[in-house]
């Protein structure tokens, strides 16, 4: 069984490297609060190499996995592992790839790409959870880019080309 990717652009009003660190850095302060700790997160980190850690820490310090880094190419590409399963639960098995990149456009945005791929790798209820995912990452990537967009002072929904 294969499942189509889940692909979406945005484009934010800030230059690639002030998106990749926006998206790298500054993701607690647009991720929409999709928790799979016990606790709510007060963290949420990329460390900045290939085979970094991505993770949430909670208010007592307490980290939850959500995958690691796969490629780490800044300011123009990176691609994460997604190692949560079916269930929104951190399983190390389980490794389905997240690709975002970041290009320069003529009139200063950056077009950033998103793909969520190999969703086939969930299991038995993948279809539903990329599913579940396709619609939930609708709201984050639009989140993201209005808080990217509006780092550069200029706080205005993003622009969206659907794939």
């Amino acid at each position: 069984m294969t499942i189509a990717p889940i692909r979406r652009d945005v484009v934010v009003k800030v230059p690639p490297a002030r998106a990749f660190s926006a998206f790298t850095k500054d993701m607690v302060r647009w991720w929409p609060g999709y928790s799979i700790a016990a606790n709510p997160f007060v963290a949420i980190e990329i460390e900045p190499r290939e085979g970094g850690r991505w993770f949430e820490r909670d208010a007592d310090g307490a980290e939850t996995p959500w995958g690691k880094v796969l490629t780490w190419d800044p300011p123009g590409r990176l691609v994460l592992a997604w190692q949560i399963d079916a269930t929104f639960k951190h399983d190390p098995k389980v490794m389905t790839e997240v690709e975002l990149t970041f290009t320069a456009q003529a009139d200063g945005t950056t077009l950033v790409s998103f793909e969520h791929r190999k969703l086939e790798r969930l299991g038995e209820s993948a279809a539903i959870a990329a599913e579940q995912m396709r619609g939930g990452w609708v709201g984050i990537l639009d989140g993201f880019a209005q808080y990217a967009s509006s780092t550069a002072g200029e706080a205005s929904a993003p622009q969206e080309t659907a794939k």
